[in-house]
């Protein structure tokens, strides 16, 4: 009985694992379009770049909107997981700074995510942010919450901060006004919106960054 039982098991085991695998292939073809046209690129432009029909994308994927924001969700998660690899001295305030910083210095260290980032700023400035009000979100909650930045008006306040540091991000990664070096002092500057005073803005924004190797 145990023998059937475990047979029938298999063949779903199989599907589940084509499935998965059917569907990374999918979110890196994304992630390699992204970078190379952008959130514009239509369903056709995908199937073609991952060699698929797009009946196949369906599949996996309820539309093309759906595949972008995994390919780019998946990519914010990679980055921040190289991030906060390294065990450095500091507390959560800092730590979660830190990772904000890196990613303004991401040409250097994640080109493809760069592209990424270049592109969908350009073409929709909210799409890349969007995809990430998950972990970012919970991280500014969880600092407002223990009274490491303002608790009151949260929502405001973060609603706030997103259009900062997109600001950021758009003048690094579209327009080139501003440098990484000179964006992280815009950033400390920013800092105000979570009730973080200048003087301690300055004094995170001073903390050495430390970049792990990329593999």
């Amino acid at each position: 009985m145990a023998s059937k039982k475990k047979a029938s098991q298999e063949p779903e085991s199989r599907q589940a694992a084509y499935t998965t695998r059917n569907r990374a292939r999918l979110i890196k073809d994304a992630q390699e379009l992204l970078a190379e046209s952008g959130p514009s690129a239509t369903i056709e432009q995908i199937a073609t770049y991952a060699e698929v029909s797009p009946t196949t994308i369906y599949k996996y994927f309820e539309n093309k909107e759906q595949l972008f924001a995994a390919a780019m969700n998946e990519a914010w998660r990679d980055f921040l997981v190289w991030a906060n690899s390294q065990k450095v001295p500091g507390d959560r305030l800092e730590r979660v700074l830190d990772s904000g910083r890196k990613l303004l210095w991401a040409r250097q260290t994640h080109p493809l995510f760069a592209k990424m980032l270049h592109n969908s700023l350009n073409q929709m400035p909210n799409f890349a942010l969007q995809v990430d009000q998950g972990d970012g979100k919970k991280a500014f909650r969880d600092l407002a919450k223990s009274g490491e930045v303002k608790r009151e008006d949260f929502e405001e306040r973060f609603l706030l901060w997103t259009h900062v540091y997109t600001g950021l991000l758009i003048s690094v990664f579209v327009t080139e006004e501003l440098t990484p070096a000179e964006a992280e002092v815009a950033f400390g500057i920013g800092l105000s919106v979570w009730g973080i005073s200048e003087a301690k803005a300055k004094k995170l924004m001073s903390r050495p960054l430390e970049f792990a190797q990329v593999n």
